[in-house]
């Protein structure tokens, strides 16, 4: 053989070597991860021809269901109050996958979970048509929908999660506005491509989940980040502050104020959280310094890369806050402070909580076909350790407590005593000149807390550069507490 045939022979056999080994990598190695790629069709196909697993909130209502179809996949998604609860449940196509819980907990409901192996055995042999497993969530309807119903009654945008401060259950998660994942669901092609198009091109976003995978800067409500850094350096609540208008950012010639640029009506560490003033909030950063900020932040769960519940969520983070200047910003939650609406929640969770906080969830319980018991979840704490001493938690309750007092907006309800802080956060290349994103972050009652609530309305809602964290976003919140406390 002469040499160019014996070059050729060993280009050809390199060539198959490497479509061999190609072949072998996607047929093994990645076999599983294009299985439960939520875009392959053909999983769904068979799928379709089981009865897949039902999403149910606590007391039983149905939420995710499965209804016999007419067609060759047998079965079909139905949503309850589907728009409602579309952050919660996601969608189920077969053209475009899953999203939401209806992919995290995939293996669950379409049956192929190892700890449903016994129940698949069993149909095998018994002839069953096989089914999947069914979810219990921690959601409170109640809570759901009352937040909901007034966002979309206000025509917000934006996100409201609450949850129970001592287990970390998730009572509600809303985000607005919406979409209906019935029309995703729906056997027909055509019906499925024109309701996710017209999802995807919509510039409001409705298939976003902000409540777990937007990330905003939080403005005041990080106040409580800062709070707990002060007062485990050993400050107290009667600690004097400087009541200046505004202060100079060090090392610049910019000049960072209070609200409205007015001088802070008090002189102590308490007054200026119940009146939001910016000035001691920057100072005190300033003087804690980057490393016991961060630390405070990490114990609250800032920063937090794995956290799931168990769909993933956005990682918050306090931004790299390198400089003395970036310190007095990042005090008054902005900056690169960025936040999301859960982890927001959590703020106030970690204080109702005693200053521990814990790891949000919302699954339950995972349940057989017969609704038996697989696994239930219990409350873990988040980081293991404490945001904030028990002590220090509760002055920092009282302090949000008269924070509360100050906050305007409706739903006040003089049966419930709430801790709350608000929040008024500048965005936008021209942050001065942008409605501003309004916040409310609060648990109640204040003396044995059992719900905790974040808000978020972004680009000030229906008050455009007028808007407040009070005037805006603290309503939604008092409807939530009024949801799950009852009475009024």
């Amino acid at each position: 053989m002469n040499t160019p045939l014996r070059k050729v022979g060993m280009a050809m056999l390199v060539m198959i070597v490497l479509l061999l080994a190609n072949a072998t990598y996607i047929q093994v190695v990645k076999a599983d991860d294009y299985r439960t790629d939520s875009r392959n069709a053909r999983v769904l196909y068979d799928e379709f021809a089981r009865q897949r697993g039902k999403i149910v909130a606590p007391g039983g209502e149905v939420l995710a269901n499965v209804v016999p179809s007419n067609d060759k996949y047998k079965y079909t998604r139905t949503y309850a109050d589907g728009a409602m609860y579309a952050p919660v449940t996601g969608y189920y196509s077969i053209n475009y996958g899953a999203g939401g819980l209806e992919r995290a907990e995939d293996d669950v409901l379409n049956g192929s979970d190892p700890r449903l192996f016994v129940r698949r055995l069993s149909d095998m042999v018994t002839g069953r048509d096989p089914s999947g497993g069914n979810v219990r969530l921690t959601i409170d309807p109640a809570v759901q929908k009352a937040a909901y119903d007034l966002m979309t009654q206000k025509g917000y945008t934006g996100a409201v999660v609450a949850m129970e401060p001592k287990t970390g259950r998730i009572l509600a998660m809303v985000s607005t506005p919406s979409y209906d994942p019935n029309q995703l669901a729906s056997h027909t092609s055509k019906a499925q491509t024109d309701a996710w198009n017209a999802n995807i091109k919509d510039p409001k976003k409705p298939m976003l989940n902000r409540a777990i995978s937007e990330t905003y800067p939080p403005g005041s409500t990080f106040k409580l980040v800062t709070a707990a850094a002060v007062l485990e350096d050993g400050k107290g609540p009667d600690t004097p502050v400087d009541p200046a208008p505004n202060t100079k950012l060090p090392g610049t010639s910019v000049t960072l104020e209070n609200y409205a640029g007015a001088a802070c009506p008090g002189t102590t560490f308490k007054d200026a959280l119940a009146h939001s003033c910016n000035v001691p909030f920057a100072q005190f950063a300033g003087a804690l310094g980057a490393d016991k900020m961060k630390k405070t932040a990490a114990n609250f769960g800032i920063g937090q890369t794995d956290l799931t519940v168990p769909m993933k969520v956005a990682a918050s983070t306090v931004g790299p806050l390198d400089s003395q200047g970036a310190l007095y910003q990042s005090g008054i939650g902005q900056r690169d402070v960025r936040l999301t609406p859960l982890q927001d929640c959590l703020l106030a969770a970690t204080v109702a909580n005693g200053g521990m906080a814990m790891k949000p969830q919302l699954v339950q319980s995972v349940l057989a076909p017969d609704l038996s018991t697989i696994e239930d979840y219990s409350p873990t704490e988040l980081t293991g350790t404490p945001a904030l001493s028990s002590s220090n938690a509760a002055i920092l309750k009282d302090m949000m407590i008269a924070s509360e007092g100050f906050t305007k907006g409706g739903g006040k309800r003089a049966d419930i005593q709430i801790a709350s802080k608000t929040g008024t956060a500048e965005h936008g290349t021209d942050s001065k000149n942008t409605a501003p994103h309004a916040w409310y972050t609060a648990f109640a009652p204040a003396n044995d807390p059992q719900i905790a609530v974040a808000v978020i309305v972004e680009d000030g809602g229906n008050r455009g550069l007028a808007a407040t964290g009070g005037t805006v976003a603290a309503e939604i919140g008092r409807a939530a507490i009024n949801a799950k406390l009852g009475g009024g």
